[in-house]
Parts: C-alpha cells; structure tokens; sequence
C-alpha cells in the first residue's frame, strides 16, 4: 500500500542516489533538524552546516560519464 511517507522516501531515494556524495547529504540534513529543535546546544554547528551545504552544492550531481558507466556495468 502506498502511504504518502513511502512515496517520499521513494522520491528522496532516487534523487539521492544520483548524487555523488549522498551520505552528506544525509549529515547536512541531520545537523540541520537537530539545529532547528537545540537551537547552540552543539556551538559552531551553523558554522559547520554551512561549509557542509557548500561543500554539497559544489558538487550536486554525478557526471554522465559516472551514471553510464555505473548503467554499463549493471548490464553485463
């Protein structure tokens, strides 16, 4: 049965697995919703969200090279 949250996380999964760094993806956004309930409990954590947001926007997406060899090799 498809609920809306399977329907999310189905969505989430795709776009994350074409990312090249997925895993901090995941840190950012976990850092991010622990921010935003503990407001500087953990200091410096804006600080350290925002060099990882820039280190995620930097580099967003795999290469088509990447995605066709990662295709190619599921082929065979």
């Amino acid at each position: 049965m498809l609920t809306p949250w399977n329907v999310i996380q189905n969505r989430f999964m795709r776009y994350a697995s074409n990312l090249r760094f997925p895993k901090l993806l995941a840190i950012t956004s976990g850092l991010f919703v622990i921010d935003l309930f503990f407001p500087d409990v953990v200091p410096f954590i804006d600080e350290i969200l925002l060099g990882l947001i820039s280190l995620l926007l930097a580099s967003l997406k795999k290469g088509r090279s990447e995605i066709s060899q990662k295709d190619e090799s599921r082929a065979t």
